[in-house]
């Protein structure tokens, strides 16, 4: 492929993900934070964005737009239910389970809440109850997030060293499944880095440490993490062909 080829290509994949419901609102999310930690957390301007809705900076957070909300319901619901991959400690499996089960129950409040901020549902008294609780449920499965992350971590160190052992006369970055094993741990390496922070996100947005994890904190790990998941989002890159 010449140079113009692959420009086109990524250009053509840049596109695609741009187009991408899920990719916009990570986008999106990345601008709010951004704007909640360079206004500390004070009032501003309506952010008219990607998303359907209009958010206040001072109303961040990480719920999705009603439709996407609803299909990482039913995805996350379905996972819920889904068995685990055999081989899996019972421990971690109650985990993942747990993680499902709660992040399907916030996005299910979620949609409420949205209805109560775009002025659908008018009793603010509840909807800001609804919004804690969903905020509860999202920083619980960030919990349990972060410890099936540090268990798969484990597992995946473990079978690595193992198979180093096997591998210790030869180039071990040769071997394809070592190298998809490698790559494993760095993807659930940074989804460990995400998920902690996401930790530190719902601990303020719940503010049960005003004085340590400050709207300008928040915004600022908000921020990070938002662009983890666009990063995540995005497509695998071209491989030029020379001949």
């Amino acid at each position: 492929m010449s140079t113009l080829d692959v420009a086109r290509t990524e250009l053509a994949l840049l596109v695609l993900y741009l187009n991408k419901a899920e990719a916009r609102d990570k986008i999106c999310r990345a601008i709010q934070y951004g704007s909640k930690f360079l206004s500390n957390g004070e009032p501003g301007h309506i952010i008219r964005g990607v998303r359907r809705e209009e958010v206040r900076l001072e109303e961040v957070g990480p719920g999705p737009n009603p439709t996407k909300g609803a299909s990482d319901f039913v995805n996350d619901l379905h996972a819920l239910i889904s068995p685990t991959p055999q081989g899996t400690p019972l421990s971690l499996a109650l985990l993942g389970k747990s993680k499902n089960a709660l992040l399907s129950t916030f996005l299910f409040l979620d949609q409420f809440v949205w209805l109560g901020r775009s002025g659908i549902y008018k009793n603010k008294e509840h909807t800001e109850i609804v919004g804690r609780i969903s905020l509860f449920c999202w920083l619980g499965s960030s919990v349990c997030g972060t410890l099936v992350e540090l268990g798969e971590l484990g597992r995946l160190s473990k079978s690595m060293k193992k198979l180093e052992k096997e591998l210790k006369n030869s180039n071990k970055y040769e071997n394809d499944e070592y190298r998809a094993k490698l790559k494993k741990s760095n993807e659930r390496t940074l989804a460990l880095i995400k998920v902690g922070m996401d930790i530190v996100v719902a601990v303020g947005l719940l503010q049960l440490a005003p004085k340590k994890v400050t709207p300008r904190v928040t915004g600022a790990f908000g921020f990070v993490t938002s662009l983890i998941s666009c990063y995540q989002l995005l497509p695998a890159p071209v491989k030029s062909k020379t001949s």
